[in-house]
């Protein structure tokens, strides 16, 4: 069976394009070549800045025939159905259709549609042209004199040349000659532009790749990102360092260069003042550069890598130079910014009201910064209001929820944060008021301007700077925290209780203005906000009530639709979730820990005893219920008139009450094994016992008795819910 060899090279594509746009190719080919009957045994697509490729093997020859039939209508039926069945099985007359008998429906018309195979090749050349014009890239453009013609070929770059082979392991390969735009399928492609220009002629994927190889391209961008990240660590390591490793940073930079050359650049010791996020980020946003430092060390070294594409005659000297003037002239900026933002505004004057509203010094900076930021109204949400106002309301929350976090620290929390544990309430209050009114100042400073990613991290060190308490700082930085599944949530009870607040308010405030998340459109967040307030609330065992707080029933259920995620991701079963969560249901932790517990407890004999015994009973009751059947609203003692009811009766009492008292303890286990006695009286109730008794009195009894079993169970969980 013949292989596919396919390679698009155009002028060079963006590097956050390329492994999307290569994936793309793939699938848009393959499901192609499928559709139209051919199969084959494995597919690779391949990038560089100027190439997407695609190897296809053992790929069939030729389309299997089809011969199919097509039922008709009956042939006494009306002449429009006779025309639409003839229309739709491609046939000019009925006496091209066949005539077959049903000894129930009688005669009726067969269409015998045959499709012979087609080969390969000219399956493949009818489907590229509509693939490369109707390729999904996020931005694409016209070039050159045709780009003024309708219709005419849209790329990402202009598309320079195409090849296109079909041919087994040994035999010789041909060309599919298709045309877009004037460019002709071919078997002739280019190596790197500077290093080897020339036209280079390939038959099947192995010489491609050997001969791009020759030509100064690796055309396995995972190789490429190997050779950098190792050739980096071999030549830091060789100068006593360790590299900052940034998977980011290293799938952006192997979508840069085609024959990557690794090297080094260093820059002068006096930058090392400015933080190492900032020297980070202005080495890696203007020059695609990694950072390195000294092993073990939080501080950067003045040592850089870069990465070029060319093997430069001099070992890279002027490379290097050229890009260290760059990296000196941005840090030059970024000090600008740090010095200019430990430094008085200029215009103290005009803050003095922003500066009394939240009680503001402006003898220090980070407070100017938060008094600019409310005197200049910087809008937040045209419907929201400005984020001055946003942080009053940010302030306010955080003060009625400080208390419920004081509150409810736990033993754990007070040893990881003995400090906190010794203040009073009104303390903790103070400290977490000020981290929410300085939460957002860092916005107003010229490093978080020149680098947002920054925001929260450069308040922190400005904070410290200016004489905060650490546990303030933190909450600076942490209060944005998690900003996803994979992001730590924040550790002191000062920053989580400003996290919450801020993203309660975010929540609440978008419900009030109805921007809620519409399918795959999250344009504010909102779900990555509630998922932040539920890994908050269970990961550091906070029991908050929500409903309170929102205010709204569909908020609520927002939070719900969060949470099973949440759970599902560890590992929780949906159904045991589902048995939990009721709708009025607002403490977090607490459906978490009974989602624990059941899941722990239902899988033992004593949950398997549970489970049986609670569905025999509420299925029973939830059928009469339908059917409209009278339930005694208690359960009369005096009308139950056999052993087995009576033992039921005493054993729901003792259960419930036993339940009860676990669960106000929140030893939903323990409530759980309360209720597993509950198995045995069951069963003889039923064997025993018929509920539907002929006196209407009795019957409603025990319909009760089994109402009641309900009722205790449904303490700890909905066990109707639970599959098995």
């Amino acid at each position: 069976m013949p292989d596919l060899l396919l390679e698009l090279r155009s002028e060079e594509i963006p590097a956050r394009m390329q492994r999307k746009a290569a994936g793309d190719l793939k699938k848009l080919v393959t499901d192609a070549l499928v559709e139209a009957g051919l199969t084959y045994e494995g597919a690779r697509e391949y990038w560089t800045p100027r190439r997407l490729a695609l190897d296809i093997r053992g790929l069939t020859a030729r389309s299997a025939d089809i011969r199919e039939e097509k039922k008709g209508p009956r042939t006494d039926a009306n002449e429009k159905a006779i025309e639409g069945f003839l229309r739709g099985a491609g046939l000019s007359s009925v006496a091209e259709a066949q005539v077959q008998s049903d000894p129930k429906k009688g005669d009726f018309y067969v269409a015998i549609v045959e499709k012979p195979g087609r080969p390969a090749q000219d399956i493949v050349a009818e489907a590229m042209p509509g693939i490369i014009r109707n390729f999904p890239w996020p931005k694409s453009m016209r070039w050159g004199a045709a780009s003024a013609r309708p219709g005419s070929l849209r790329w990402v770059r202009p598309l320079q040349s195409i090849v296109c082979t079909l041919g087994s392991e040994h035999d010789e390969t041909t060309v599919i000659p298709f045309e877009v735009d004037g460019i002709v399928a071919g078997n002739v492609t280019y190596g790197h532009r500077f290093h080897a220009p020339d036209a280079i002629t390939v038959r099947r994927f192995e010489d491609y790749a050997a001969s791009l190889e020759r030509a100064k391209v690796v055309l396995d961008a995972e190789r490429r990102k190997d050779i950098i990240l190792h050739d980096a660590r071999d030549l830091v390591f060789a100068s006593g360092l360790e590299l900052v490793e940034d998977e980011g940073l290293l799938e952006e930079v192997s979508g840069l260069v085609e024959w990557p050359q690794v090297l080094m650049g260093s820059f002068e010791e006096e930058y090392l003042a400015i933080p190492s996020e900032i020297i980070r980020l202005t080495i890696k946003t203007n020059q695609k550069c990694f950072v390195t430092r000294a092993p073990g060390a939080e501080t950067l070294s003045n040592k850089f890598i870069l990465v070029s594409n060319i093997a430069a005659t001099d070992g890279g000297r002027e490379i290097v130079h050229g890009n260290g003037k760059v990296v000196r002239a941005r840090l030059s900026d970024a000090k600008h910014f740090w010095t200019r933002d430990q430094g008085d505004l200029p215009d103290l004057g005009t803050l003095e009201a922003s500066a009394a509203k939240f009680g503001l010094d402006l003898a220090r900076p980070l407070d100017q910064r938060m008094a600019k930021l409310d005197h200049l109204n910087v809008t937040f949400h045209a419907r929201l209001g400005s984020q001055g106002e946003r942080v009053s309301r940010i302030r306010a929350l955080a003060a009625e929820l400080g208390k419920t976090v004081f509150a409810g620290m736990t033993e754990t929390a007070k040893v990881a944060e003995p400090d906190i544990a010794k203040l009073s309430e009104a303390e903790f209050l103070k400290l977490v008021d000020r981290a929410a009114v300085l939460a957002k100042a860092d916005l107003r400073t010229e490093a978080v301007g020149e680098f947002p990613e920054l925001q929260g991290v450069m308040g922190r060190k400005y904070a410290l700077l200016q004489g905060e308490a650490e546990a303030v700082a933190a909450a600076i930085e942490d209060h944005y925290k998690p900003q996803g599944p994979s992001d730590r949530v924040p550790a002191g009870r000062v920053a989580l209780t400003v996290a919450l607040a801020d993203k309660l308010d975010t929540l609440t405030g978008f419900w009030a203005i109805d921007e809620k998340p519409t399918g795959s459109k999250d344009p504010y967040a909102l779900r990555r906000a509630a998922l932040g307030v539920v890994r908050i609330l269970l990961e550091r065992d906070i029991r908050l009530p929500l409903l309170p707080v929102v205010g709204n029933a569909d908020l609520l259920t927002f939070f719900h639709d969060r949470l099973k995620v949440y759970l599902r991701d560890l590992g929780a079963r949906h159904d045991l979730i589902d048995a939990v969560l009721t709708s009025e249901s607002d403490d977090l932790l607490m459906i978490a820990r009974r989602v624990e517990a059941l899941t722990a407890f239902i899988t033992g004999d004593e949950g398997l005893n549970l489970l049986a015994g609670t569905k025999r009973a509420t299925q029973l009751l939830a059928a009469e219920e339908k059917k409209g059947a009278v339930v005694g609203d208690t359960i009369d003692e005096a009308l139950l008139k056999l052993d087995a009811e009576k033992a039921l009766h005493a054993a729901i009492r003792t259960a419930s009450a036993q339940a009860a008292e676990a669960v106000q303890a929140e030893d939903f286990r323990g409530a759980m094994k309360a209720l597993s006695a509950l198995r045995a009286p069951v069963d003889r109730f039923f064997e025993d016992v018929l509920v539907n008794d002929e006196d209407p009195a009795i019957r409603a009894n025990r319909l009760a008795l089994l109402k009641a079993i309900r009722a205790a169970t449904g303490t700890v969980a909905d066990f109707s819910k639970i599959a098995g």
